[in-house]
């Protein structure tokens, strides 16, 4: 059955999943149509529409089981805050003009791709590009060099040159943005396959440190022990990424507390413990990154007690 949507613009990560051999779980348009026009539309169709952000050009649907939202092209501009201002445009070049990177700015119509950033090319070299100038991209919204981390940790691609500089250069500015968002994007970040790829550029942009500064003393610390071989942050991440994925946070600070308990013995160091102050350290990073108290608990809980045999982060 003939659509409205045929008329629309796939566009985004809709896009770029189904390049990559992926099966889209949302679908995201874009169009010339008006977000009124989008409404009526929907409805002679028998859905519901849902204004989910329709001030900003978007309305969203279910369909054929899927969520679907078709947003009107837009142009953003961005002043002393993070909220843009929003206007609409006529053309689809436009609207992929404004997106974070070169793969969410490809759209598809008809069989037919409108890639004008060369977003395709960027996905077959396996690199991840803003759009554009990386420092306007990224003083428009921060949250995007933490995104690119999350895209790194799931699609295994590395971070161009250029836009690795700015995000080293600007990471400073994650420190605008909420915490809840913070905790979103490392939440989806720590589900990756590449997980410990993630993590890495997480630390080398200088993001680390602003978000999770008492991981960031665990990069070149020399654990001195017949144990562990690696340095603190390499264990780290070896350790995460053997993780179950429903515990990773706590495989991400199960030894948060090892700097701070460090003692000497001759020819090695111990941690005396620094399961219980680790513990103890998840309730004040839980609370900076607005986790319920049972989230925080639970993580607690494993951190606490993750030297004992039956521990779920024991090899």
């Amino acid at each position: 059955m003939s659509t409205f949507l045929d008329d629309c613009y796939l566009v985004g990560g809709s896009v770029r999943d189904e390049i990559l051999g992926y099966e889209p779980t949302d679908y995201d348009y874009a169009t010339s149509l008006t977000p009124d026009e989008i409404e009526a539309a929907v409805r002679e169709l028998g859905r519901r529409p849902v204004g989910v952000g329709k001030r900003f050009g978007t309305i969203g649907f279910k369909w054929d089981g899927n969520w679907v939202e078709v947003t009107t092209f837009r142009s953003e501009s961005y002043g002393k805050t993070r909220k843009p201002e929003v206007e609409f445009v006529s053309s689809i070049s436009e609207d992929l003009g404004r997106r974070d990177f070169t793969m969410n700015a490809i759209a598809k119509r008809k069989g037919r791709y409108i890639d004008p950033f060369n977003g395709r090319e960027d996905m077959s070299n396996q690199l991840i590009r803003a759009v554009g100038n990386p420092t306007i991209r990224f003083k428009e919204d921060p949250l995007r060099m933490l995104r690119a981390c999350r895209f790194v940790s799931h699609l295994g691609f590395e971070i161009e040159a250029t836009t690795m500089k700015s995000m080293q250069k600007h990471a400073s500015r994650i420190l605008s943005v909420s915490k809840e968002r913070w905790g979103q994007e490392l939440d989806k970040l720590l589900l990756g396959e590449d997980v410990a790829d993630g993590l890495e550029v997480l630390q080398v942009s200088g993001l680390l440190k602003f978000i999770l500064p008492e991981l960031q003393i665990q990069v070149g610390y020399d654990q001195n022990s017949p144990h562990h071989g690696l340095e603190l942050w390499e264990h780290t991440k070896g350790v995460v990424a053997l993780a179950p994925k429903s515990i990773r946070w706590a495989a991400l600070l199960h030894d948060v507390a090892k700097p701070l308990t460090r003692t000497e013995k001759p020819g090695r160091s111990n941690y005396i413990f620094h399961d219980v102050i680790g513990a103890e350290m998840v309730y004040g990073i839980g609370k900076r990154l607005k986790w319920s108290n049972e989230r925080i608990k639970d993580v607690s809980d494993i951190v606490l007690h993750h030297l004992e045999e039956d521990s779920p982060l024991r090899p």
